[in-house]
């Protein structure tokens, strides 16, 4: 009866180990008697014992590397410190075991040759501002190498691109006198603006003042040209009431005294007589009242 315990416990110590459960995001590469015999997807999976055996356990999530700086050098001969960031992820656990010993630091070397070989293609300018077109070079570079090995490149960043010191210095200034020129050309630009605004802003006041000016004298001439108007009037009025009243000659004669009396009035010191009067008697005795009135006002 121990015998037979003991057989028990012997057979359950074997057995429980080679009952595995795959969980999610996760593959099993089995090996049996040396070889490869299958891949355990998630899930629960028997093994025999002392024949298979779990050669590698995989992860089939996405994973990321940071790098570490590399030196490399511009096609104009600047050294320069470059970090890279690479997104991959394992499609094939079988080739990702037995394709290439230790694929991480095989991925980090080719990273950093792939990085080189660009790099030395472009200047230093260029690899400033080309941060997108690097980064596309070397995924579909480094997606084609490794696909051998079951990895998939999904996505490389540049992450930092550190010039040497004396560059950095002059870039530095080469970006001040930069905003200096950019500050000035636009000092500059609203000085012109404002020189413009004022200029059209006067121009229009001239125009403005001349416009109403020119209305003025209009408005002036206008006014004078209808007084002058009604004063015609009045007159062509009264000629045509002492017409239409048949004023005789005794009435116009009066009229001539009246405006005789006007000018004895005024300050004349020559006073002309028109030469159709009736008689210089008459004219006279005319005159001889005419004084005799004004006296006796």
């Amino acid at each position: 009866m121990p015998f037979l315990i003991a057989i028990l416990i012997i057979v359950v110590l074997i057995v429980i180990p080679c009952v595995k459960v795959v969980p999610q995001a996760k593959s099993y590469v089995i090996e049996r008697l040396g070889s490869y015999y299958t891949t355990w997807k998630n899930g629960l999976h028997f093994k025999i014992p002392f024949v298979d055996r779990v050669a590698n356990q995989v992860s089939l999530k996405e994973i990321v590397k940071d790098f570490a700086p590399q030196p490399v050098i511009t096609k104009d001969n600047v050294t320069m410190q470059i970090d890279t960031v690479v997104y991959f992820q394992i499609t094939d656990a079988k080739l990702y075991t037995y394709g290439v010993e230790y694929p991480i630091s095989a991925i980090e070397n080719l990273t950093a040759t792939t990085l080189r070989n660009i790099i030395g293609e472009l200047e230093l300018d260029q690899t400033l501002t080309s941060r997108d077109i690097i980064n596309a070079k070397m995924r579909s570079i480094l997606d084609e190498a490794t696909d051998p090995w079951g990895i998939k490149v999904n996505r490389v960043e540049v992450k930092n691109i550190l010039p040497p010191k004396d560059i950095q210095e002059a870039m530095e200034k080469q970006m001040r006198a930069e905003r200096e020129r950019r500050e000035k050309i636009l000092q500059a630009e609203g000085e012109k603006k404002s020189s413009v605004l004022i200029a059209e802003g006067e121009k229009e006041s001239a125009i403005l003042r001349a416009e109403a000016e020119k209305e003025a004298k209009i408005k002036r001439a206008e006014g004078e040209a209808e007084a002058m108007l009604k004063i015609k009037t009045a007159e062509a009025e009264g000629i045509k009431l002492l017409k239409e009243a048949k004023a005789d000659q005794s009435v116009l004669t009066l009229k001539s005294y009246e405006a005789l009396s006007n000018l004895a009035n005024g300050q004349a010191t020559k006073l002309i007589v028109p030469s159709n009067l009736e008689g210089i008697a008459t004219f006279g005795t005319a005159l001889k009242e005419v004084m005799e009135d004004k006296k006796s006002k």
